[in-house]
């Protein structure tokens, strides 16, 4: 949601062959660095004032979508690998004249294994890296979040598996520079050995970054705690910062046969609280823990289960906290979040039930009224 009140959705309006001026031979640019034959889905405004919609056409594809703290840059991330991009919308701009094209623009996520600290020529995802040159990442955004701190953007990707190499989850900072087509230069980061895989992405207010790791964790990375150089030869394996991760693990059984440091628990995505709404810290990360049916805090090092007891089956893969009256205590604020399983049938109920929104709030002690 902008300034404004207008709600911005990712959405698909159209085939996925992309208009000209997304690809090869045009003056776009972000086509002249990397054009893009397809674009999956797009992104669309909603007005509640006016009660009307607008399109925009975007070239690269949309998923998760974040404000900058201009309130005005719209970053997104592409749910996949898919075009190995990231990309951006000046809503403002769009709002003002309608031109898609001008107010979009996309970025190769290039990493800095020349260590000269800039952006140079580069090779592909499947070359060896070359001493002379930048090396691209064929990683795309799943999370994306505006750093709290400076201008960076981060994302995180899960990995994946292709026939000419692997490509290990990162978490991701993107440092857009002057002109981010040409200029951005990106840091990708991979959880310490017997991790793996992010999936979702959110920041506290002094730029921690938070995620849950597929291997029953959820992890922190500090930047600050980066002791060497993030740039040069190694930069592309993700391994300069191991000093930078904190792991906690999940609670619950682990796979048989695999490493009890971690456990068979997941998460689907992770937000944090910033501000205080549940009423157990500010920056406290929640993760949205599929696996155990329940939201999973981490308070001071420890883990906090929370659960909905009923019905069962709660299944839920977002959070925000709400603010409404600010001198009302706990009573006043608290966290929102939903069911979001596609086969709600399932649960208690059968086919009569139906998707439901959960407000949960924490209460001093158990008595208070």
């Amino acid at each position: 949601m902008d300034d404004a009140g207008r709600v911005w959705f990712s959405a698909r309006f159209r085939p996925a062959a992309n208009p000209d001026f997304c690809k090869k031979g045009s003056d776009h640019p972000s086509a002249k660095v990397m054009p893009l034959e397809n674009s999956p889905r797009q992104t669309s405004v909603y007005d509640p004032k006016t009660k009307k919609w607008m399109h925009a056409d975007l070239c690269f594809p949309a998923h998760h979508l974040f404000f900058a703290k201009d309130n005005d840059t719209l970053w997104f991330s592409q749910g996949g690998l898919q075009a190995g991009v990231v990309g951006w919308l000046k809503t403002k701009e769009f709002l003002a004249t309608g031109d898609a094209a001008k107010a979009q623009g996309w970025t190769p996520i290039v990493v800095d294994t020349n260590g000269n600290g800039k952006r140079d020529e580069f090779v592909g995802p499947a070359d060896a890296v070359d001493p002379t040159k930048d090396k691209r990442l064929l990683a795309g955004f799943y999370g994306v979040m505006p750093s709290t701190v400076d201008d960076s953007i981060w994302g995180q990707t899960m990995g994946q598996g292709f026939a000419r190499y692997e490509q290990p989850g990162f978490i991701i900072r993107l440092v857009p520079g002057a002109n981010p087509a040409e200029t951005s230069l990106a840091e990708v980061y991979v959880p310490p050995e017997g991790a793996w895989s992010p999936r979702g992405i959110d920041m506290t207010t002094d730029g921690v970054v938070w995620t849950p790791l597929a291997s029953g964790h959820i992890a922190s990375f500090d930047r600050r705690k980066c002791k060497g150089p993030l740039n040069g030869p190694e930069a592309a394996s993700g391994k300069l910062c191991p000093e930078g991760w904190t792991l906690f693990r999940m609670p619950g059984p682990q796979f048989k046969g695999l490493d009890a440091s971690g456990s068979a628990n997941h998460a689907y995505y992770l937000w944090v609280d910033r501000h205080n709404t549940l009423g157990l810290g500010a920056n406290v990360p929640v993760a949205m823990a599929n696996g155990s049916e329940s939201l999973m805090a981490v308070v001071d090092g420890k883990i906090v289960d929370l659960r909905v007891p009923y019905p069962m089956g709660f299944f839920t893969k977002l959070a925000d906290g709400r603010i409404d009256d600010p001198k009302a205590g706990w009573k006043g604020k608290g966290v929102w979040t939903m069911s979001g399983t596609r086969t709600v049938f399932h649960n208690e109920g059968g086919t009569a039930n139906s998707p439901k929104v959960y407000k949960l709030q924490m209460r001093p002690d158990p008595l208070a009224k």
